[in-house]
């Protein structure tokens, strides 16, 4: 984008930093779910470390402790099941596609089963953040932060 300046020069606008860039003439129905994933696991982690650098002034090592609670497949399996009920019929084909999809050796101190549904969350946000559907990440993620219906904040919210 350029921008005409008042001495006549022109002076180009810099792009989002982080912007869906998809080659050309691939739908996004075609990238296979572990692509998904791949993008998705990375746009998740910048929602999550972004929300805790704008949250708190911490030291860098509490925020990579804070992140792992949100980035650790344990906790993407317990997220997803919260997503779980607010998914249109597209997005939880979308979460189906990427649990089954075989995206290889989960980390040894990762269940298999939270690791493939940690995997089918990723494929959601990577879908997502290529369909340019940033409120509707957004308000999934804030998910993230709300205490857990069966957490004693909530439970005591409720009283």
């Amino acid at each position: 984008m350029e921008t005409q300046m008042t001495d006549g020069t022109t002076n180009k606008t810099p792009g989002p930093v982080i912007a869906p860039l998809l080659p050309p003439g691939l739908p996004i129905d075609q990238l296979s779910p572990v692509v998904l994933a791949y993008i998705g696991d990375a746009v998740f982690e910048v929602y999550i470390r972004q929300r805790l650098v704008a949250g708190t002034h911490r030291k860098p090592n509490e925020l990579h402790r804070a992140a792992t609670r949100y980035v650790s497949a344990a906790a993407q399996a317990k997220l997803l099941q919260r997503w779980l009920p607010l998914l249109s019929e597209e997005e939880a084909d979308i979460v189906r596609r990427g649990r089954n999809t075989k995206s290889g050796q989960p980390p040894r101190n990762a269940d298999p089963g939270d690791y493939r549904h940690a995997t089918a969350l990723e494929c959601l946000v990577g879908y997502l953040y290529y369909r340019g559907e940033q409120g509707r990440l957004e308000q999934l993620i804030e998910r993230a932060f709300a205490p857990a219906p069966d957490s004693p904040e909530e439970t005591n919210r409720n009283s």
